[in-house]
């Protein structure tokens, strides 16, 4: 799983910035980036340690994180490790889409298996992330659910066989 400290019981946590949420706001100053980079190695470091380290009060740690999750410029979650919790089958998934990408999006968002959709250009109109269970929960995923969606013209899966990295630490450095 990815490059994150604090596991515990096969969850970690990691810090992302939420999907389709701009920000409109400024960029960050250097203490915020700071900030964000302790956390980002261990989400539960307390605002004491953090203010030690880039020099501020713990109560100023604590204001700027909250400003920092009330403006949607970071969250902080639990990410579970899926190979921990039983779900031995990961893949991504390329969509063809005929008629109304957005819709199909939605749609594919909605499904529990489903943690990551995105629109983009090229060969496939969507690239969606699946978590599955095994091998026959991706083949009825994809095969009564993914392909009967209206507006789905092609799908291509990309089984995983091995995750050599997956990292949260961008946009501070």
């Amino acid at each position: 799983m990815p490059q994150v400290r604090g596991k515990d019981h096969g969850v970690t946590r990691k810090l992302v910035r939420p999907a389709g949420r701009p920000n409109a706001s400024q960029p960050l100053d250097e203490t915020s980036k700071q900030i964000i980079e302790q956390l980002q190695e261990d989400g539960r470091r307390p605002y004491a340690a953090i203010g030690k380290a880039v020099g501020l009060s713990e109560a100023a740690v604590r204001q700027r994180v909250q400003r920092l999750l009330d403006h949607g410029v970071m969250q902080i979650v639990a990410v579970t490790d899926p190979l921990q919790v039983g779900f031995t089958r990961q893949a991504m998934i390329g969509v063809t889409v005929d008629g109304e990408i957005e819709s199909v999006a939605d749609e594919l968002s909605a499904m529990t298996e489903v943690d990551y959709v995105v629109v983009t250009a090229g060969s496939f109109d969507l690239l969606v992330e699946v978590v599955c269970e095994d091998d026959d929960h991706l083949l009825e995923l994809v095969s009564r659910r993914i392909r009967a969606l209206s507006g789905v013209r092609t799908t291509e899966t990309f089984v995983y066989l091995k995750l050599r990295k997956q990292l949260y630490n961008w946009g501070t450095r």
